[in-house]
């Protein structure tokens, strides 16, 4: 898959135990049992071998393409006696731990934050912790964390300018599951309306549409990635029979484009949907950065809107995937229930939730607060901006829109250098989201290294750097077309 880790897992094998000396003083057997876990790379397909072949790799659907795996064996009747398994699952985790080191090291395409330490939460770890049901409606599963979940819910419900006896909410395992779950809120509270999304909307949105069976219209969006309001207007007036249930962007998945909500509310109130309209708003990454951005539009429930979600794992940077999830309490008793077996509520979209997660999340909030988050957004801003110039400065079209730390730019001809910098990749276009960790020295190395790379891809010039106009506009390619 085009911008993945790709076959990192490869360097865990029998060669990196002997060159690395991982394991020293195992026996041999034991360092054969670790090798043996991993199970050899099924051989490359035909079309990416040998020169000439595809710059990129085709996603094959209906075929596991696995590069590299663990085996899970049985063990043998003495381990407890000799030790040898324990020591070669040391091994292996030992060699992956050196692998997700470096592979850190050259992490710039996807917005997670890696810039934190939660070493105060490991006295955690040996409980099961799990909020399952309704977060304010304590069940009889008693090894919770939802006194925490609630604690950052409120916190969030104050940036959103939501009262408390006002909202509901909860911590989600994701940020597709705040977007299942806020479309759902709208498909209940208006069971006949429409969806409309901007083209650039993440793919769960689509993915709530099919799941939901609701009818789905999808908008043009505008050179930056934004909703163009004059389409939607135009779709809209096509079915103004029926209720509007609308994704708003608070920032896209590839160009981190942030849809004007005021002009989305406007564009329905004037084209007679008032009071028939649901707006649930996708803030998955900017969602949580926007409201320290100066003089930047609002996201706030004093609109007229129903929900918002962001990523607890991105921007936060929560270690494992999760999400926050907000809507007017009003709207949940049309799709909430009560069960018996849980002595509570059930009106999210998965039963049992990671209960360590409102934890790390809380941690976090209280350790950097308001003006802490509101640093890092304006660091984060500053080095996007710092890579955008650079990258223009060395003949590559780019884009940064005004609200975002997403660079778009020229996606590089090697696709082995997608690989290795973990690039998420759209047609000509890739990206880098400038996140809290990553820092100037981190952009400079990749710059060097792009520009190094990029003066042989095109040095005997039999091919040219491809044309951005069409992804980024005229004003932002530098092909030889366009380049002034």
């Amino acid at each position: 898959m085009v911008g993945s880790v790709g076959n990192g897992l490869v360097d865990l094998g029998g060669a990196a135990v002997a060159v690395n000396g991982v394991g020293k003083g195992m026996r041999p057997e034991a360092v054969a049992a670790a090798v043996a876990m991993e199970v050899e790379s099924p051989p490359r397909p035909a079309e990416e071998e040998g020169e000439g072949s595809p710059t990129r790799r085709e996603i094959v659907l209906g075929r596991n393409v696995h590069t590299a795996s663990f085996a899970v064996k049985e063990p043998d009747a003495d381990d407890e006696e000799t030790g040898e398994r324990e020591a070669a699952m040391a091994s292996v985790l030992a060699l992956y731990r050196r692998n997700l080191v470096e592979r850190t090291k050259h992490h710039l395409g996807y917005p997670y934050n890696l810039d934190f330490d939660y070493g105060a939460l490991g006295q955690l770890q040996h409980f099961s912790i799990n909020n399952l049901g309704d977060p304010f409606i304590e069940s009889n599963y008693g090894v919770h964390s939802r006194q925490f979940e609630v604690g950052v819910l409120d916190w969030f419900a104050r940036i959103w300018e939501l009262e408390k006896n006002e909202y509901w909410g909860y911590i989600t395992n994701c940020g597709t599951e705040g977007n299942l779950h806020g479309i759902l809120v709208g498909r209940e509270v208006f069971p006949d309306g429409i969806l409309y999304a901007s083209r650039e909307s993440h793919y769960s949105v689509f993915k709530a549409a099919r799941m939901y069976r609701m009818d789905c219209v999808k908008v043009d969006t505008l050179i930056s990635g934004e909703i163009d309001c004059e389409d939607f207007q135009r779709k809209l007036l096509l079915n103004r029979d029926k209720p509007a249930i609308i994704n708003v962007n608070i920032g896209t998945t590839v160009k981190g484009a942030v849809d004007d909500l005021d002009l989305v509310i406007k564009t329905l109130e004037e084209g007679g949907f008032k009071d028939r309209f649901y707006i649930h708003c996708d803030g998955a990454l900017f969602g949580l950065m926007i409201p320290f951005v100066k003089k930047a539009p609002k996201v706030s429930f004093k609109k007229p809107i129903g929900s918002v979600s962001v990523s607890g794992h991105k921007f936060v940077g929560c270690p494992m995937p999760c999400g926050v999830q907000i809507t007017r309490l009003e709207h949940i008793n049309r799709l909430s229930s009560n069960v018996e077996y849980l002595a509570s509520r059930d009106a999210t979209i998965m039963g049992s939730r990671n209960g360590h997660a409102p934890i790390f999340l809380w941690y976090t909030l209280n350790r950097k607060g308001y003006r802490g988050f509101q640093k890092e957004v304006q660091k984060c801003l500053r080095n996007a901006h710092y890579l955008k110039d650079r990258l223009k400065e060395a003949g590559i079209g780019a884009m940064l829109n005004e609200l975002s730390s997403t660079v778009v730019f020229e996606r590089p001809k090697d696709e082995e250098f997608v690989r290795r910098w973990q690039l998420a990749c759209e047609g000509n276009i890739a990206h880098v989201v400038v996140m809290p960790s990553v820092t100037i020295d981190k952009l400079d190395y990749f710059l060097n290294e792009l520009t190094e790379k990029r003066a042989t891809w095109y040095q005997d010039g039999s091919c040219q750097p491809p044309c951005l106009a069409k992804d980024v506009g005229e004003e932002n390619c530098l092909c030889s077309i366009h380049k002034k």
